[in-house]
């Protein structure tokens, strides 16, 4: 009923029409997250390599809640690295953005591909690049914003190179 009404009343004063990129357009994107994700992920893959080095494969009742507690942050932040990529591309970018950057349908998609793998495997390297094509991912997303970037060491327990927005 109340759409009904609405709809009279819109066809009979013309309301302007606009738009909106989602429900609520707040316009606040940061790759942050995905890489604290990328990060946690390789922190996690230590972690197990380590646990396994210390204690075999059967190192009993504290390696099995040590290994799965490792196991679940590990896959819980890769796909959370690939939600908050998947947010970004979906929301925020726009045909003008892969106009510029053409490559960008095809890293979104190799992040995907990281992520899953990172979540299959204890493999370090399949973890370092899937912080990398995060940071690249990064770098472009802060240049559509105008915004210079820079690689830094992460201050976290992983070192490995992360890109931020030079403010």
């Amino acid at each position: 009923m109340f759409y009904k009404i609405a709809k009279k009343l819109d066809h009979q004063l013309a309301f302007e029409g606009v738009d909106a990129h989602c429900d609520i357009p707040c316009g606040i994107y940061d790759p942050h997250h995905a890489l604290i994700g990328a990060l946690t992920v390789i922190r996690m893959v230590d972690l197990i390599n380590k646990l396994v080095e210390e204690h075999g494969s059967d190192g009993g009742q504290e390696f099995n809640n040590s290994m799965a507690r490792y196991v679940v942050v590990k896959e819980e932040h890769a796909e959370l690295t690939k939600n908050e990529i998947r947010v970004i591309w979906g929301d925020f970018i726009k045909e003008q953005h892969v106009n510029d950057y053409p490559q960008i349908h095809g890293l979104v998609h190799k992040i995907m591909q990281l992520g899953s793998k990172s979540r299959q495997t204890v493999d370090r390297e399949t973890a370092l690049a899937l912080l990398e094509a995060v940071n690249e991912f990064s770098e472009i997303f802060w240049s559509i914003k105008g915004i210079k970037t820079k690689r830094v060491n992460s201050p976290y327990s992983v070192s490995e190179e992360m890109v931020i927005p030079v403010l």
